[in-house]
């Protein structure tokens, strides 16, 4: 009987131990991680900033085609697009985790955290406009975000931009080590990052040039100037040894590949936009990007022959393209290079031959000093190695000829880099091939046909989220009105970029 009075009394004692214990503690999942390295948040984030070569996006850049209605088309019949607020929380959440290890303020994943905003706004803005901005991932808080202006947008970009320079200025004199083995961009080389920055602004900058005159506190001349001018404070990649490159393995494949020639091989085709283009500038890039179409061999040409290379316009009817492509009045993508390993070539995100012709334009429309035709020459020359053309006295021909010699700072010249920069673009760098269409008109897409889809017109914008619709439904409504003074039922609707 004492034996099991004095169990009891333990007991009694166990539980009243254990009742002293707070809730929280008893509710807390011992073999649940309430923590992770930064570095693993900024790799999903670093995934998230990669544009994929042959996705829909470069179909609607018009550099290659589907020819099986199947699979896909070249319609643009855009609905919604998804936006980037996710991956912005994860953004956050990659500082705080910075913090939690002791890392001081102006740390590397701050600097890139910056950058990463003006990235992602910059993707989601040039979609559909007006955003959430400064009342944006605040969750139960605020749970309907007023929007900012596409113009207020941008002018947080380039703050942003700027102080990601200077944050990765200091950590580069630093030799900062802290992202190395996480970052598979630059393997955490703080200085490569900011060169990256600084030609992403560059880029900002260029598709602004619409608002030059209207846009004075954006100050789009100062700021270009002030980058290129300024080296030292503002350093810009200089080689394509410096591009923010996709580089992919044995295990994580380009998208072509010999495991799946078969499925995608005869489906897939070149486009007139930019094939038609090559061979009529007598580019040798053709001959490494696309096959000869095999009627022109057939009538006598050879694969040496610019003639016997030709795309399909991209506003053409499937059926009608189907039925070329089978009679070989079509160019299909070389099969040698996209198909004859899983490592392929690597996809550019941000990279040195664009920053070149960026800064050729600039030259050209007097936003700063200096020599247009040799950052033209620098951007051709880089793009003609990106595909293994590296006979100097080749590409010194090709940039002699009357139709690729800079024509001076003109609007031929400025035609000329426009196009060339199209051309050095393919498959890389996401939608910049249709925003400098859709800013410039250069080169001229193929619109109006049965493939065009959207009653033959090339759009000028997504629609929202449903999201945004369902859950910040005034806030939506005001900025629809505000920007296109109707609702959100026309992608031909323009944005205030290039109104």
């Amino acid at each position: 009987m004492k034996k099991i009075k004095f169990l009891l009394s333990l007991l009694a004692i166990v539980i009243a131990a254990n009742g002293c214990e707070k809730f929280e503690d008893l509710e807390a999942d011992p073999n649940r991680s309430t923590s992770v390295p930064p570095g693993l948040v900024l790799r999903g984030i670093l995934k998230d900033l990669y544009n994929d070569p042959w996705d829909d996006l470069q179909r609607w850049n018009q550099y290659w085609c589907s020819n099986y209605n199947y699979y896909n088309n070249q319609e643009y019949n855009w609905t919604s697009t998804d936006l980037r607020f996710t991956t912005l929380k994860n953004v956050a959440k990659m500082e705080e985790e910075a913090t939690k290890i002791n890392l001081p303020a102006g740390n590397t994943y701050e600097g890139l955290g910056k950058f990463f905003r003006a990235y992602f706004y910059y993707d989601m803005t040039m979609r559909v406009g007006d955003l959430p901005l400064n009342e944006a991932l605040q969750a139960s808080e605020n749970p309907a975000p007023a929007y900012a202006t596409q113009r207020e947008i941008f002018r947080q970009i380039l703050t942003w931009l700027e102080e990601s320079n200077t944050i990765l200025a200091a950590r580069a004199a630093a030799a900062d080590q802290t992202l190395k083995g996480f970052d598979f961009y630059f393997d955490g080389d703080a200085a490569k990052w900011q060169k990256a920055v600084n030609a992403f602004k560059l880029r900002v900058l260029i598709q602004l040039s619409k608002k030059e005159a209207e846009a004075s506190e954006l100050n789009l001349k100062q700021e270009f100037s002030k980058i290129v001018n300024n080296p030292a404070q503002y350093p810009l990649p200089e080689s394509s040894s410096d591009d923010m490159a996709y580089r992919y393995t044995s295990i994580e494949k380009y998208p072509f590949n010999p495991s799946n020639f078969g499925f995608y091989a005869d489906r897939y085709n070149t486009s007139a936009t930019y094939v038609s283009t090559l061979a009529a500038l007598k580019d040798p890039r053709v001959f490494v990007v696309a096959e000869p179409a095999k009627a022109k061999l057939d009538s006598g040409y050879t694969a040496l022959d610019f003639e016997a290379y030709v795309g399909a316009p991209s506003d053409e009817g499937l059926d009608a393209m189907a039925t070329k492509v089978q009679l070989g009045q079509y160019s299909r993508i070389s099969k040698a290079r996209y198909f004859s390993t899983d490592q392929g070539e690597p996809c550019i995100q941000i990279g040195f031959s664009e920053a070149c012709f960026n800064i050729a334009e600039g030259i050209n429309r007097g936003w700063v000093s200096g020599d247009a035709q040799e950052w033209y020459n620098k951007g051709v020359t880089a793009s003609m190695q990106f595909y293994d053309i590296t006979d100097a006295a080749a590409i010194t021909a090709y940039l002699s000829r009357p139709q690729t010699a800079y024509k001076g700072n003109n609007a031929d010249g400025l035609t000329q880099i426009l196009l060339q920069k199209y051309l050095a673009l393919a498959q890389h760098s996401g939608f910049e091939g249709y925003y400098n269409w859709r800013r410039t008109g250069v080169p001229t897409f193929y619109q109006g046909g049965p493939g065009t889809g959207n009653s033959g017109v090339i759009p000028q914008r997504f629609q929202y989220p449903t999201s945004e619709r369902d859950n910040n439904t005034a806030n939506y409504e005001a900025a629809l009105q505000r920007q296109f003074g109707n609702t959100d039922d026309s992608i031909n609707d323009e944005l205030w970029i290039v109104k």
